[in-house]
């Protein structure tokens, strides 16, 4: 038995592509759907955001002496006046003054005690699954801004690359998977205020064959990706970096990506889209292939 640390904000190696990490247990607390909700000093898993839950949890293993626990999930969570707060129940966002925050992983069987060192191994091929989803998920959304750069009347917000920001102003929701991603926008009254031509979106065979062509070029480059971050604290500013040869790309992001655009074969896209009350439902699905 190690002394016990003090709580304090969970220290992260996920986005540096860590998949194993050695850590302390800092609390430990029946679950709000039974099993076990465990906190570490530190830890590789990467956990859905409570408040942008694109990217689904790792998968794991928590070992600890001779005890190995499957990790059931993980998700941020934060305490407040020593009260552990987390997943949907967790309304503040990372970074918001008065919180402690943190990555729960929730367990099955008897957890480790306060105080124990404890070994997280991450699955790698789901990582590596999800990471490739999640870097086709940026890139194609990047791409879908540069194919509707025309479709606007007036200034609005760019996106790093200079083009008007659709992606950022119109989605809705975003569902990142195991190579592949789903985006979903809502171009309704708010967005034809700022200037956006619904006739843009007439033409979807069109529309994604452009953005399928910027996409193939983007991907033969192999340009390199990164996470730039602040720190190693949970709630740190993190940045995806990709650095194309026209332009380095950024978005910031708190999840898992690739390290190069050389581990893909290609990332296309498919459109469709739906009226609903106010406007049209245009819907992305991304889809990553990976070199074999």
């Amino acid at each position: 038995m190690h002394e016990v640390p003090a709580i304090a904000e969970t220290r992260v190696s996920y986005p540096d592509g860590a998949l194993a990490s050695t850590g302390a247990v800092v609390h430990v607390e029946a679950g709000e759907q039974g099993g076990w909700a465990v906190v570490l000093d530190r830890t590789a898993f990467h956990p859905v955001d409570a408040s942008w839950p694109d990217q689904p949890a790792d998968r794991g293993i928590m070992r600890s002496g001779d005890s190995e626990l499957s990790i059931i999930t993980a998700v941020t969570g934060g305490f407040q006046d020593g009260v552990l707060v987390y997943g949907e129940n967790l309304s503040a966002r990372l970074g918001t003054p008065g919180w402690t925050f943190c990555v729960v992983h929730l367990v099955d069987g008897p957890p480790p005690q306060v105080g124990a060192e404890v070994r997280i191994d991450v699955d790698e091929e789901h990582r590596a699954a999800l990471s490739a989803g999640h870097t086709a998920c940026h890139l194609a959304a990047l791409a879908l801004d540069a194919a509707l750069a025309d479709a606007w009347g007036k200034p609005v917000n760019v996106d790093s690359l200079g083009n008007p920001a659709f992606d950022s102003l119109a989605v809705q929701r975003s569902a990142i998977e195991e190579f592949s991603s789903v985006d979903v926008y809502r171009v309704g009254k708010s967005l034809r205020r700022k200037g956006f031509r619904p006739e843009a979106l007439e033409d979807l065979e069109s529309l994604a064959h452009r953005i399928n062509w910027i996409l193939g070029a983007w991907v033969s480059t192999g340009a390199t990706v990164s996470i730039e971050r602040a720190g190693d604290e949970l709630s740190a500013r993190r940045t995806w970096t990709c650095r194309l040869p026209e332009k380095t790309a950024t978005i910031p992001c708190g999840g898992t990506h690739l390290r190069s655009l050389s581990e893909l074969s290609s990332i296309e896209v498919s459109l469709d889209a739906t009226q609903v009350p106010g406007g049209t439902a245009l819907v992305m699905r991304t889809t990553a292939v990976p070199h074999q």
